[in-house]
């Protein structure tokens, strides 16, 4: 099961404490911080393991680290990170620093409940539809990732453009992953033809790599095929 998670940073124990309350109620692990350094401290130990927060949500003014500050730091570690702020006043300074960074709410005190917790649970459904999605990605490399579902291979997040031969060679790699295809494979699989000539299946292997230069995953094994490893 992909767990839903928080990460609470505030210093007002009485906020503190309605606001563990509700998340508690919508996320399944909700982790809690007194103030901006503890708050650094938590998401960093999580971070090294691969625990990521679908939100964090964090006052602004806190001792040892405020809570902006915070935020600077955590995303110099995770730069998709979400917040929601929150602030006793509406300080216009900090509200236009904020929207330079990957704030998903601003609330003032005293809270509107009814309005935070609306948005905590679009945060949490867009969270699982994240996550449901992310099972059929398959991360060849830091650049490029392939959806097995909607056979696409992305980019950075883009889609990466392939005429129907070129996409049915990616396919074919990436369904014997960490395996080598042979040329024979791939020109049965491809073409479904048995005369298609080697030099057809160079040119189109040539056009596919060509088009992946920057961070190519696919390797080629002379005299056996071709493979892509696993990440």
């Amino acid at each position: 099961m992909n767990k839903t998670r928080a990460l609470l940073v505030e210093d007002e124990r009485d906020a503190r404490d309605i606001l563990k309350f509700y998340l508690n109620t919508i996320f399944d692990v909700v982790d809690v911080a007194e103030d901006g350094e503890k708050g650094f401290k938590i998401f960093k130990e999580n971070y090294k393991k691969k625990r990521f927060y679908d939100i964090i949500i964090t006052d602004i003014k806190m001792p040892k680290l405020d809570g902006l500050s915070m935020v600077e730091e955590i995303t110099k570690l995770k730069n998709d990170q979400k917040y929601i702020i929150v602030s006793a006043y509406k300080d216009e300074d900090y509200l236009l620093k904020a929207i330079s960074l990957n704030i998903a709410g601003y609330f003032v005190k005293p809270l509107d409940i009814d309005s935070m917790i609306e948005l905590l649970k679009k945060i949490k459904q867009n969270a699982l539809d994240q996550k449901k999605d992310a099972r059929h990605l398959v991360h060849l490399n830091k650049t490029y990732s392939y959806d097995t579902i909607t056979k696409t291979l992305y980019k950075d997040n883009k889609s990466v453009k392939f005429s129907k031969k070129e996409s049915l060679l990616i396919e074919k790699l990436i369904d014997s992953l960490g395996k080598i295809v042979t040329n024979e494979d791939l020109k049965r699989f491809i073409w479904s033809e048995k005369d298609i000539s080697d030099s057809t299946l160079r040119t189109t292997m040539k056009r596919v790599k060509d088009k992946i230069a920057d961070d190519d995953f696919i390797i080629s094994r002379k005299g056996f095929g071709y493979l892509v490893e696993k990440n």
